[in-house]
C-alpha cells in the first residue's frame, strides 16, 4: 500500500480546514494558496471528498468547503479511503475484490488479510482533531 500525492494532499487539506475554522466555509483559492496546490488540482480532490460525504460545499458568496463531520469523529481512514484507489497491501485483499483462483490454497492470504487489517486499524484510530494538536518534528 502505498499513499498517493492526493491522499496525502487530502489529509494535508483537511487538517489545514480543522485549524482554520473546522464549521466554516473555506474558499478554494484560500486552501489552495495556503497549501500552495493548483486550485484546478485541489477542487478535484475536494470534489471527490464532497461526492463520499467526507466535506460539505457551497458555491456563491461565503462559499467553499467545509467539513461534514467535527474533526475529533473524521479520521484519515474515512479520508484515504475515498481518495485511494486501493489501501490494501496486495490486490487479492482489497475491499471489494474477490481474491484470486489461488486463495482457497494460498499460504500467505492470511497474512495479507492480517496486515490490510492492521493499516485499516491504524488509520481508523488516528482523527483529524488529533493531527491538528500534533507539532511537528523538524529534522536535520
Amino acid at each position: 500500500m502505498r499513499v498517493s500525492t492526493k491522499g496525502r494532499y487530502a489529509v494535508r487539506v483537511i487538517i489545514d480546514m480543522a485549524e482554520n475554522g473546522e464549521t466554516e466555509f473555506h474558499p478554494l483559492h484560500n486552501l489552495a494558496e495556503r497549501q500552495g496546490l493548483s486550485e484546478k488540482y485541489l477542487e478535484a480532490i475536494l470534489g471527490t471528498l464532497v461526492k463520499n460525504n467526507v466535506l460539505e460545499g457551497a458555491r456563491g458568496k461565503g462559499g467553499g468547503y467545509k467539513l461534514a463531520k467535527p474533526a475529533a469523529e473524521l479520521t484519515v481512514w474515512e479520508i484515504l479511503n475515498v481518495i485511494e484507489t486501493s489501501m490494501g497491501p496486495v490486490e487479492c485483499v482489497t475491499d471489494g475484490k474477490s481474491g484470486c483462483d489461488r486463495a482457497d490454497v494460498c499460504p500467505t492470504l492470511p497474512m495479507w488479510k492480517d496486515l490490510a487489517k492492521i493499516i485499516k486499524d491504524y488509520f481508523t484510530g488516528i482523527t483529524i482533531s488529533q493531527l491538528v494538536k500534533q507539532k511537528p518534528t523538524k529534522t536535520k
